[in-house]
């Protein structure tokens, strides 16, 4: 994408403009802020989901990342305890099409710029998304700067500096920034209507159940309630948790969790304790980063897409493996980067496939018991499509 004259950029907001969307290339496009106020560098990315926007803004995949929604009408059912993926925010902030209305939902407990103010995310309305979403699509994902300040003074050189000078996700590695510090035990199981987070199947199973060490590289919440769900016993440890540290847990299982930023990035201190773990046959799960790394480790190599994929929506076909009968299955997917499965050694085999684009979103290692997927299953956009993936690594385990 050619850069613009900076010169040229509008210096003087519209009237009412509380809020500002400064992209690297010097393009300049106001509307009005809600939220918290200040500003944020980030890469720009869309997402397709119609729901879900705030387990979308917890989830720690979203770290370093301007999240553009889609959907036009986003704040519709408010925010509340229950819904995040994490204690707290992992995006920069967000753009949409039209300010948050005031909520119309019994679970709502605050509004959403409320909610986002005190997460200190920052929000952007009044931007035309669908042409937004039209140049990332067409030139792939800028970088940017999010601003909203309730005077409406903006300094845009300075703005226009801070994102020439963002680095971008490639090489980075954000995993660090957002894991857990300490090792614990994970005891919640799945939320229901009226009950909130249902004890969990492994205590009424006591220490028989299977044992699942899950590294937590940016985890959803959500997964370890559906690895409970399907019967694990879980103990969640810090990205940087070494081999010798999680054999001395004995594990039945390993899960390699989602995550930001660069996989090949992560890779220098994963990889090699991924590595480690295969030598030792033990079972291994991994889900979007933890996918990309479990395919490092296997030898093969990762790319950064020119647009990604985020949304609620994505076909993505079985195509191998032991469940390699065509079937579709409708996933939500929140990922940069992807394997490239042109780059799959002998042994690695390719489960599913993209219905998009073709890019890669699954594969097994032959000969052990290592799968992975790129999308996110605990999502439950289908809504049931893909828990079976939990069902076969925790029924495939033994116990302790």
């Amino acid at each position: 994408m050619a850069p613009a004259n900076p010169s040229a950029a509008p210096k003087t907001p519209p009237s009412g403009a509380t809020g500002v969307l400064v992209l690297a290339d010097g393009t300049v496009l106001w509307g009005i802020g809600y939220g918290a106020s200040g500003a944020g560098v980030g890469e720009i990315c869309f997402n397709t989901s119609m729901t879900g926007y705030q387990e979308i803004l917890t989830d720690p995949s979203y770290a370093g990342q301007i999240i553009t929604f889609t959907f036009p009408h986003i704040g519709n059912v408010g925010a509340n305890p229950e819904d995040m993926e994490r204690e707290k925010r992992a995006a920069i902030g967000c753009i949409t099409r039209e300010l948050p209305t005031l909520p119309s939902n019994f679970r709502s407990v605050q509004t959403l710029p409320e909610w986002m103010k005190a997460q200190g995310l920052i929000g952007l309305a009044g931007i035309d998304t669908r042409a937004l979403t039209r140049r990332i699509r067409d030139g792939g994902a800028p970088t940017g700067v999010v601003a909203h300040s309730p005077d409406g003074k903006f300094d845009l050189d300075r703005l226009l500096l801070l994102a020439q000078g963002w680095p971008g996700l490639e090489g980075m590695d954000l995993a660090k920034t957002v894991t857990r510090e300490r090792q614990g035990s994970w005891d919640a199981g799945v939320w229901h209507l009226g009950s909130g987070y249902e004890g969990s199947d492994h205590k009424r199973a006591g220490d028989a159940a299977p044992h699942v060490v899950a590294v937590d590289y940016g985890a959803k919440d959500n997964i370890f309630r559906n690895l409970v769900k399907a019967g694990a016993r879980v103990t969640v440890v810090p990205a940087k948790t070494s081999l010798d540290e999680i054999v001395a847990l004995r594990p039945a299982g390993v899960f390699l969790s989602n995550g930001p930023g660069d996989p090949a990035a992560t890779g220098e201190y994963a990889v090699p304790v991924i590595k480690g773990l295969l030598e030792r046959n033990v079972p291994i799960f991994g889900i979007c980063l933890g996918h990309q790394l479990l395919g490092i480790a296997a030898g093969a190599k990762t790319v950064k897409m020119h647009q990604g994929h985020r949304g609620a929506n994505h076909p993505v076909q079985r195509v191998g493996g032991d469940e390699g009968d065509g079937v579709v299955e409708i996933t939500s997917m929140n990922h940069g980067f992807a394997v490239d499965a042109a780059t799959l050694p002998k042994g690695v085999v390719e489960t599913h496939k993209s219905l998009f684009d073709g890019s890669n979103c699954g594969i097994a290692i032959t000969g052990k018991n290592a799968f992975s997927v790129q999308y996110h299953p605990e999502a439950s956009p289908g809504p049931q499509d893909s828990f079976y993936l939990f069902e076969k690594f925790v029924g495939g385990l033994g116990k302790d």
